[in-house]
């Protein structure tokens, strides 16, 4: 069918316009606010990270992004409501690495359907917290051997900030590897279980640097090892467990910023860039070692990798150890 002159204009005009509209679609996101969804109460380590990464992202992309903690069930409530979010890029999940067990831990029907190594889309991974082992230096000790000394003459406690979290599945590995029977207290947070330390109640305690550093100028707790293969650079003059003679005691804590399943590349792309931005900030660097945490960054591979590595390693030694969930 051959064309007028006119209609082959009208036609080139209509593709042209067609293209630009495209463009401009794949251009929009953000077109609207972004909500981050924090699955835990207001005032923790996530939260608190969550709100200043939300401001600066929401500087950069021109739109709000607003934190909405939907807490419960070990977190499940709310991985479980991104999961299952329109995977528009408009709907977010900052976590800590207990998402990757959080589902392990609870007790059988206890915890959302989700598929968490399939379900929900990696975007970045934000940061990484080592773990430390600390004492009340009266009640505990001043070094990691006085610790496990006391241990094998009488009946000690560790605290963490809940069960099954990765906190109380490192108590659990020092014990066995220290041959001593630290009896663990599950706390609903990290505040109680410090203040409980910090009195004397508890002895010990599997944490993270930021909620025990305060108060080690007082000299009332120390921190005696880091459950890392290698030094902290948070507190350089603090050996690693290995070091101490405890091998293949390493369990760490990461952050990582996910989405729905099914979020488009370009997507992931854009919020994976901003935030390797963001996390080279210096007071965005600085605020996070108040949390005992140390900026993550690179691709969504390391977040993805982390996740899936957590779930297979750390399954295997929550059955081994019969770990649940209160």
């Amino acid at each position: 069918m051959k064309l007028t002159r006119r209609q082959a204009l009208a036609m080139a005009v209509s593709l042209g316009t067609a293209a630009c509209a495209g463009t401009a679609w794949a251009q929009a996101y953000p077109s609207k606010p972004i909500t981050l969804i924090v699955a835990y109460p207001a005032g923790g380590d996530t939260d608190a990270m969550a709100r200043l990464y939300a401001e600066k992202l929401g500087t950069r992309l021109g739109q709000p992004v607003i934190v909405d903690n939907k807490p419960g069930a070990s977190g499940t409530i709310g991985t479980a409501y991104v999961a299952k979010a329109p995977a528009d890029g408009y709907t977010l999940l900052l976590a800590p690495s207990t998402v990757s067990i959080a589902q392990l831990v609870l007790k059988t029907g206890a915890g959302a359907s989700y598929d968490v190594i399939n379900g929900l889309t990696p975007i970045v991974q934000t940061g990484v917290q080592p773990l430390f082992v600390a004492a009340n230096t009266e009640t505990g000790g001043k070094d990691l051997k006085e610790v496990v000394a006391k241990a094998k003459t009488k009946t000690l406690s560790y605290a963490s900030p809940g069960s099954g979290s990765p906190m109380h599945i490192l108590g659990e590995m020092f014990n066995q590897s220290a041959g001593v029977k630290l009896s663990h207290v599950p706390y609903r947070g990290v505040a109680p279980a410090v203040n409980d330390v910090l009195g004397g109640h508890v002895p010990v305690t599997f944490m993270t640097l930021g909620p025990v550093a305060p108060h080690f100028a007082s000299g009332k707790v120390a921190a005696l090892a880091v459950a890392d293969a290698q030094r902290s650079p948070l507190a350089p003059n603090v050996p690693t467990l290995a070091e101490l003679g405890y091998k293949g005691v390493e369990v760490g804590a990461w952050q990582g910023l996910f989405g729905p399943k099914d979020l488009p590349a370009d997507i992931v792309k854009t919020l994976n860039g901003h935030f390797n931005e963001i996390l080279k900030m210096p007071d965005v660097q600085s605020k996070m070692a108040v949390f005992g945490a140390l900026p993550g960054g690179g691709d969504a591979t390391r977040l993805a990798k982390s996740n899936a590595g957590d779930y297979a390693r750390f399954g295997k030694i929550i059955k081994d150890f019969g770990i649940q969930a209160d």
